[in-house]
């Protein structure tokens, strides 16, 4: 399995937990509020600071480990990296629409953090199956 693929799963994989336990920390913060009500900031720090130092680990660990078994990144590589970011970033498109719109209904602050958080992850993880796609059944 080429490094890029590696990283890929890892980076969906740490959307997905990171996400799910940020739902979880909220649903139970929330305990009988209305939802928009419940203390959100400090989980969505916290969930998201552990993504990235974990992306950061990831990626690090991958790199040691290629480096040693000598697979390094090639043109097709980069390649399927820059179509999975294309594809990824699609979500950050319309988490940014969506926000706006949030914005100018006045929505809670709650709502809004959460589209573009829930924009974020689907973003990578959208972006990561789309280069897992293209390392198993190859580029279009």
């Amino acid at each position: 399995m080429a490094f890029e693929e590696k990283r890929a799963w890892a980076l969906a994989v740490i959307a997905i937990a990171g996400y799910a336990v940020y739902v979880v920390l909220v649903l139970n913060g929330a305990a009988g509020r209305p939802l928009a009500e419940a203390p959100y900031v400090g989980a969505l720090v916290w969930t998201i600071l552990f993504g990235i130092v974990a992306g950061i680990v990831s990626g690090i660990w991958f790199g040691i480990a290629a480096r040693n078994d000598g697979l390094q990144a090639d043109e097709r590589d980069r390649e399927i990296g820059r179509f999975g970011d294309h594809i990824g970033q699609s979500f950050i498109a319309i988490g940014g629409v969506s926000a706006m719109a949030l914005a100018i209904v006045e929505a809670p602050y709650f709502w809004i953090a959460n589209v573009l958080y829930l924009c974020f992850v689907l973003s990578a993880v959208l972006g990561s199956a789309a280069k897992i796609a293209f390392y198993r059944r190859g580029m279009p």
